[in-house]
């Protein structure tokens, strides 16, 4: 008895999404609620589980198909053993193939190109037949990674996966490739043909297309229109964090003893940024058609680099959580985007954002507003700076904020004095406890 897979329900207001990497060959063993395939939305990665036990059947869309919600993408046969893809059947011909699954788009590229058959691919990098180590425990590929695979001669089952459950990405068969160019390379079988794509010489200027991932669309768009309806201003000021550094390291230990997470500096900037919402509401506020929406409360948008771009998911309630709460939200948030497993939930709303470029490096920069927010707050490295303190220069640790904001909506005082504040309660922490 064979189970369609549908596209589940992805979240308010969205209705499709592309589907980004197949999880799961035709023939492979799948276990109920096991992943079988990977959909990119406009915001996060959603990953497809398998409704019932059994063997992965016939796919109905190829990678890079946009689908939309309930649409049949895959077919899971009840039962049934994984051993049966090896076996002879009528459907590995080519006359008998599916008409049903999607083709790629025609435009070329052969990263879109749909997955060659175990003995196709076997002839084409060299591996043996069913008793071949590397045919038995021949990793999933995304095709990008295969044609990578196929380029350098690679045997992905040698090579430690970096990515999502382990799978290999671009840069792990880079890795082993360059590693591989340092040893003698082995002589090719005579009776391999060559790889459909040769590797380019040094002398060569080679060039790469890929298409875009939805995610990153997304981000182009909202930004490019963040810019063209939003009047954008960043206004600057700097900080010194001698006094957070020094509350950090007397109490980091204890800290995490008590609380079992470490005490970053986000918590305070996040404690200081609650503040000066609080006084300068229009920072916290949004302009709806010729309204201007305010909130009394603080749902703050953090900015965490995921694999696919940029996200931002919200710490909700800002202003009632404790230190230890916004550290284990921002922890919580860090680790399940690297791993992909951020919801359309945690990106949802947000009143006010904080990106912060210092941990890549960055000294100073003017980021743009995530709509339909009328600021983002920016932080940056720290950096030890001679400063003029009671007529004396010393050396501080130093830090640039800038924010950047919607000028039609926040005045340029407002801005200054948001800053200030900010300023303020980061110089002297003593005032993030008594509201001032």
């Amino acid at each position: 008895m064979a189970s369609e897979v549908k596209v589940p329900t992805l979240g308010e207001s969205v209705s499709e999404a592309t589907l980004g990497e197949w999880l799961k060959q035709p023939g492979d063993a799948v276990a109920v609620d096991e992943p079988i395939a990977s959909l990119e939305t406009d915001k996060v990665a959603v990953e497809v589980p398998s409704p019932i036990a059994g063997v992965m059947g016939e796919h109905k869309v190829a990678e890079g198909a946009t689908v939309e919600v309930g649409t049949v993408i895959a077919v899971v046969e009840e039962g049934g053993a994984a051993s049966s893809a090896a076996s002879p059947a009528p459907a590995a011909s080519k006359a008998d193939a599916p008409a049903n699954i999607a083709e790629p788009a025609g435009d070329g590229d052969p990263d879109d190109a749909p997955e060659a058959p175990d003995d196709q691919r076997r002839a084409v990098d060299g591996s043996g037949g069913k008793d071949d180590p590397a045919t038995r425990e021949m990793p999933t590929l995304s095709p990008a990674v295969r044609r990578l695979v196929l380029e350098h001669g690679i045997d992905p089952s040698r090579v430690h996966g970096t990515g999502k459950d382990g799978r290999l990405t671009k840069e792990d068969v880079l890795a082993a490739a360059k590693k591989q160019g340092e040893a003698p390379a082995p002589a090719p079988a005579a009776a391999a043909p060559a790889p459909a794509a040769a590797k380019a010489t040094s002398g060569d200027r080679a060039e790469e297309r890929v298409k875009m991932t939805r995610m990153r669309q997304t981000i182009a768009k909202r930004l490019k229109s963040a810019q063209d309806t939003a009047a954008l201003l960043t206004t600057f000021n700097d900080v010194d964090m001698s006094a957070v550094i020094e509350a950090r390291t007397r109490y980091k230990d204890l800290f995490e003893k008590k609380h079992g997470v470490r005490l970053g500096f986000m918590g305070f900037f996040t404690k200081a940024a609650c503040l000066a919402l609080k006084d300068i509401p229009n920072v916290n506020a949004q302009i709806d058609g010729d309204e201007i929406v305010y909130h009394d409360y603080v749902d703050v948008s953090v900015a965490v680099s995921a694999p696919g771009g940029l996200v931002v998911p919200v710490i909700r309630n800002a202003e009632a959580l404790s230190f230890a709460d916004i550290e284990k939200t921002i922890g919580d948030f860090g680790a399940r985007a690297k791993a992909g497993k951020l919801t359309m939930e945690d990106m949802t709303g947000g009143t006010f954002t904080i990106s912060n470029g210092g941990v890549f490096g960055s000294l100073m920069s003017t980021p743009i507003i995530n709509p339909p927010q009328s600021a983002v707050l920016g932080l940056h490295r720290i950096e030890d700076r001679p400063v003029a303190i009671d007529g004396e220069v010393e050396i501080r640790p130093m830090m640039y904020l800038a924010l950047s904001y919607d000028h039609r909506l926040i005045d340029g005082r407002e801005a200054v004095t948001f800053l200030k504040v900010i300023k303020e309660a980061i110089e002297d922490p003593t005032r993030l406890l008594i509201d001032l």
